[in-house]
């Protein structure tokens, strides 16, 4: 951690998220198209849970602290998995752990994660993005630049 700050806990929680908790399901209801806040919960819990268990290290430290309260709970009380899902195996792992479809999953993953991107910001984001295996930034609702590969 040459050069950044070590920060505490506290420290990082005495500034607030960008939106409270109830805004950020309004947000993913909107992006959702959810009925209610209720089905936008449930899809914030599901997907953030998953999110969770990808994210390690400042990435996740970073992202908990921008987060609200009650999203960064569900986000941080995962136990990081070692193993490496792409993008789609992402949507895979979550569609069969909350017992729906593949494109449901997709859905909510997008509805959620487009939030996410907000509350991170592009500079976390693209931490983010670098710390996980291909096909996420589609996921965050940003395009996915690969570099071609030379003959």
């Amino acid at each position: 951690m040459k050069g950044r700050p070590v920060f505490d806990q506290a420290e990082l929680r005495s500034t607030a998220p960008a939106m409270t908790y109830e805004q950020m399901l309004e947000a993913v209801r909107y992006e959702g198209a959810y009925p209610d806040t209720t089905r936008a919960a449930e899809a914030v819990h599901h997907v953030l849970a998953g999110l969770g268990r990808r994210l390690t290290g400042e990435e996740r430290v970073d992202l908990a602290a921008r987060l609200p309260t009650e999203a960064a709970l569900v986000l941080t009380a995962q136990v990081p998995a070692f193993d490496e899902l792409t993008g789609w195996g992402f949507v895979k792992d979550l569609a069969s752990r909350a017992g729906t479809t593949q494109a449901v999953a997709r859905w909510e993953t997008g509805a959620v994660l487009s939030v996410v991107a907000r509350l991170a910001g592009p500079e976390l984001l693209a931490r983010i993005l670098r710390s996980l295996p291909g096909g996420y930034a589609l996921l965050f609702g940003q395009a996915e630049l690969t570099t071609a590969a030379r003959p």
